[in-house]
């Protein structure tokens, strides 16, 4: 089965920023802890020290950069897969954990899925809000999440496949933003906490108030 990108649509020009500060924030790092430890050392060999310290720094801070930019989430038949490097993959028809995630950042609430099979985990971004508006998983890419889920031995497996049809029947309804459950879901996760879980019987709770 061919394979489906699961990614929130991102401005491209953003996410290029967001990698340049990474990297220049890299080599300002590097480069002042070269300096102090060259200092320190108050010698040639210290100065060396200093220098291969800071080249290191600079290395990591690309590395990260680099590969968060490379970052691919795809669902292909059952099975999500997530490419950076290296890559890792969860079979959601065998997952042994489904949750849901609403992360706070600065007024931006991301909701997320997180599947896990094994020591495997792997983190599905479904919409990001701000205000009363916001970025979400295509039309495809949830159609086909909906359905591995309800594939899944997980007893949340269904759970979380009827709250994406309902995703999706707002959205065919042309329905704004905070009429959408994903939104609703943000919205109620309480404030002031950068990251939660929302528990399994709350999801069911909000999935059976939808009919």
């Amino acid at each position: 089965m061919e394979a489906v990108p699961l990614s929130v649509p991102t401005r491209q020009t953003r996410r290029g920023c967001a990698t340049a500060v990474v990297a220049l924030l890299g080599v300002g790092v590097g480069a002042v802890v070269g300096l102090v430890v060259g200092l320190i050392a108050g010698s040639t060999a210290g100065l060396t020290t200093g220098l291969v310290t800071a080249a290191v720094l600079v290395a990591v801070f690309l590395l990260v950069s680099w590969a968060a930019g490379r970052r691919r989430l795809t669902l292909e038949g059952t099975t999500v897969v997530a490419r950076t490097i290296g890559s890792k993959s969860v079979d959601l028809r065998h997952a042994d954990r489904i949750e849901l995630l609403v992360s706070d950042v600065r007024g931006m609430r991301t909701v997320s899925v997180l599947v896990a099979q094994g020591r495997r985990t792997i983190n599905i971004t479904l919409a990001v809000y701000a205000g009363t508006g916001g970025r979400e998983l295509g039309i495809l890419a949830l159609r086909r999440l909906a359905d591995a889920m309800a594939a899944s031995e997980h007893s949340a497996g269904l759970v979380f496949s009827q709250l994406l049809v309902a995703q999706l029947r707002a959205e065919a309804k042309g329905e704004a933003a905070p009429e959408r459950p994903l939104y609703q879901l943000a919205a109620a996760a309480p404030q002031g906490k950068l990251a939660q879980r929302l528990s399994g019987d709350a999801v069911t709770r909000f999935v059976a108030s939808l009919d």
